[in-house]
């Protein structure tokens, strides 16, 4: 028992990377680990290993599925999930798997500090206890996460993550179309294709929505004057403002706020895409005309 105390942690390596990068991994733990690379779900139940670690880049169904059934096959065995991709979805998904740990790569010296100590006090514990099987097989095993089911779908939120919260913020303001499409590395015609796609209305109308639905909130729940209420949804021309309000409404900014406070039912506009297109094709003909009125 004494000599299984003073040994290395045995890790047990699961490479699920697309790049087979899990060898230069485990090169970082070499040092003060024991390091071997798994052949089969059930070798880590022969290796008896102290920790299994299963490397991803990019986790998709197939490869969380194979987590989940390693945890069932070896269940007194932690494991540390390594990943690439990170999100907080996908954290919360392996806490409820009863991941041992879930670390984010690559890993800062301090990190790596942290892991090597609490996987060392870990191995303690259990080599005391004699490797006693107390663990149970999970219960109920958790839905994969949205992300990680429509891949498709998450990487093209994730391309435009780095704008969405500028725009939902900046959308009062000039916002230049091609300077976004740069941010995020894509030629500005991808830009528009991807944000269609992503956020079902084009740039235009995605900004033209967003100012329209601030307008009426203001006109339902203030006192502002109209005038002062478009110039705070960011149109810089009033008359423009009156049009483009009736057009989405099929009301005017006075008809909308009357009937807004005295609780009665404003006129049924038109579904969204198209008050949208009836918007931009009579009073917003290109980009640029959209940019000179707000």
């Amino acid at each position: 028992m004494m000599s299984n105390l003073g040994r290395k942690p045995l890790l047990l390596w699961f490479d699920l990377t697309r790049d087979r990068s899990t060898e230069a991994l485990m090169a970082q733990f070499s040092h003060v680990c024991d390091c071997k690379l798994a052949k089969s779900v059930t070798a880590a139940e022969r290796q008896q290993a102290d920790m299994i670690c299963m490397h991803f880049d990019r986790p998709d169904t197939l490869n969380l599925n194979l987590l989940l059934e390693v945890k069932r096959n070896s269940p007194s065995i932690p494991i540390t999930m390594f990943t690439v991709q990170h999100s907080e979805e996908l954290a919360v998904w392996a806490m409820r798997s009863r991941v041992w740990e879930y670390l984010v790569l690559p890993l800062t010296s301090s990190e790596m500090s942290r892991y090597l100590d609490v996987l060392k006090q870990l191995c303690e514990v259990r080599r005391v206890a004699n490797r006693q099987d107390n663990a149970q097989q999970i219960d109920h095993l958790p839905s994969l996460p949205d992300s990680i089911r429509l891949t498709n779908e998450h990487h093209k939120h994730k391309a435009l993550g780095k704008v969405m919260p500028y725009i939902d913020q900046h959308f009062r303001e000039c916002i230049d179309q091609k300077d976004l499409a740069q941010r995020c590395g894509m030629t500005t015609a991808r830009f528009s294709r991807l944000f269609k796609e992503v956020n079902g209305l084009g740039f235009v109308e995605y900004i033209l929505s967003k100012r329209m639905n601030l307008a009426m909130d203001l006109l339902a729940n203030s006192q502002m004057p109209i005038t002062s209420i478009g110039y705070e949804a960011g149109f810089k021309d009033p008359s423009y403002f009156a049009r483009a309000f009736k057009q989405f409404t099929n009301c005017t900014p006075s008809e909308y706020r009357q009937a807004s406070q005295l609780g009665g039912v404003i006129s049924e506009a038109d579904p969204l895409k198209s008050a949208l297109a009836r918007v931009l094709e009579n009073a917003l003909p290109t980009s640029a005309a959209f940019h000179k009125n707000r």
